[in-house]
């Protein structure tokens, strides 16, 4: 992998896919902030090599731009990323950004990063302490033997942590994971008990469901349907199908725009493979194609062309385009 680049490829798609359909308002409803010393020693993934050592909001507001020119980006929900390095220190990072933010007037809100063995007290006294509006578990902090993408909800996001939620009136952003994610009854089971029994959290699904695969989302959606506390976002999905089956089923008012920062600005796209899904990076691919030469672009922008796909498809109208981009996360 490479450090972030803006290329004349990506120029020209952001003036033919991006600025005819982008609402003057955009508030990103999923991006990371960290510093490159939050991980382990030697533990940096190759990805970041090259990238800015902290990756704050000031590199956030600066790099975010390739995505949503002239200004548009008016706040976001921010979290950390050093699932498995300094935890603690990643959560005292993004809430001091968030609280930088909110005093220079951009929209500025903080989650805190969850370890199922956390005590449920604790996660409530930080949440106050830090002013953060929610929490973010994931996958790779499981209690589980074996590989952490087969993990149960339950293994990474405990019942305890979810009350706490309901009683602080917190936000969870939930990648779900097994491998057919919101297909798989057990993911469908879990998320439908927990926003039932804790109705004053509110459920941020990842990644559409996480619909990298369109038809697994496509496919489970509808188990969630009535609930009224339950959101998708659209991080770094780079194919139309998973939106649709959000809004189709659940409505567009439950569709949060997210640009998943700082994956959004490696290069590639994720694509369906049977029953599962593959990433495809720029340093990967072969790009001496026999009838063109293949011009990757940001992830970012991959997935926002696959919203506006979707949202040409549905017919909605600007007002409902708003809503999914700003208005949806702002009520």
């Amino acid at each position: 992998m490479t450090a972030w680049s803006y290329t004349d490829a990506d120029r020209d798609f952001v003036a033919r896919h991006v600025e005819p359909y982008l609402p003057n308002k955009v508030f990103d409803a999923h991006a990371h902030l960290f510093r490159h010393a939050h991980y382990p020693a030697g533990q940096l993934p190759a990805h970041l090599i090259g990238t800015p050592a902290d990756i704050g909001l000031a590199v956030y507001r600066e790099h975010i731009e390739w995505l949503h020119p002239r200004g548009r980006t008016v706040g976001g929900l921010f979290f950390g990323l050093a699932f498995q390095g300094d935890r603690t220190g990643n959560d005292d990072y993004v809430a001091a950004e968030a609280k930088a933010g909110q005093a220079a007037g951009f929209h500025a809100f903080g989650q805190m990063l969850i370890a199922p063995e956390m005590d449920p007290e604790y996660v409530r006294e930080t949440v106050r302490r830090q002013g953060f509006v929610g929490l973010k578990p994931y996958h790779l902090m499981a209690q589980v033997d074996g590989p952490t993408f087969l993990a149960p909800i339950e293994a990474y996001l405990t019942e305890e942590h979810v009350r706490i939620a309901h009683e602080e009136g917190l936000t969870i952003t939930l990648h779900m994971v097994l491998d057919r994610a919101m297909a798989d009854p057990r993911n469908q089971v879990t998320i439908r008990r927990y926003c039932e029994q804790y109705p004053n959290m509110r459920m941020i699904l990842a990644h559409a469901a996480r619909g990298f695969n369109p038809w697994h989302t496509i496919e489970g959606i509808g188990s969630l349907r009535g609930l009224a506390n339950v959101w998708c976002d659209t991080s770094a999905v780079t194919e139309a199908g998973a939106f649709e089956a959000v809004v189709d089923t659940l409505g567009h008012d439950r569709l949060l725009y997210g640009t998943d920062f700082h994956v959004s600005h490696m290069r590639g796209r994720c694509i369906a493979i049977g029953d599962s899904f593959h990433w495809l990076y720029a340093e990967e691919m072969g790009l001496a194609e026999k009838h063109t030469q293949l011009r990757p672009v940001l992830i970012g922008l991959e997935s926002l062309r696959s919203l506006f796909l979707a949202i040409h498809r549905l017919k909605l109208t600007d007002r409902q385009v708003e809503d999914v981009f700003y208005n949806n996360a702002a009520q």
